[in-house]
């Protein structure tokens, strides 16, 4: 199947730095700034909101490789904006730029890489499980 995904698709998600996704929380760290983990997963959300409107009904991507570095710490309170672009397309495989920044400037950037699934096959997998 050919999805015909546009290069160059690309969105931005914001989330606000609260107690909820701080290195304390999230166990990576002792510390109340934003987490790693949880900068990972708002550079997923927005490769995945990158190309959902492109797939058809009932397809979706699920994320396999992360490659990033967090630079810079984020403290409560703060805005965090995530932004993917796609470089590549190979098949069902997308490999994104990823870039997050606050009100300061960057603070992670790297690459990511998703892959097209048939969300009721993919589930279907696990239903013998």
């Amino acid at each position: 199947m050919d999805f015909n995904i546009p290069l160059g698709v690309e969105y931005t998600a914001t989330e606000m730095v609260t107690k909820d996704n701080t290195a304390s929380r999230y166990g990576s760290g002792l510390v109340d700034v934003f987490a790693s983990p949880a900068m990972v997963a708002l550079m997923e959300k927005a490769a995945l909101n990158a190309v959902l409107p492109h797939l058809p009904v009932g397809f979706s991507t699920v994320g396999t490789e992360v490659c990033v570095k967090h630079t810079k710490a984020t403290p409560m309170g703060w805005e965090v904006h995530s932004k993917a672009i796609l470089h590549e397309v190979d098949g069902k495989k997308l490999v994104f730029e990823v870039i997050a920044w606050d009100k300061e400037g960057e603070i992670g950037r790297g690459t990511h890489t998703r892959y097209i699934i048939d969300s009721k096959r993919f589930m279907e997998k696990f239903s013998s499980k």
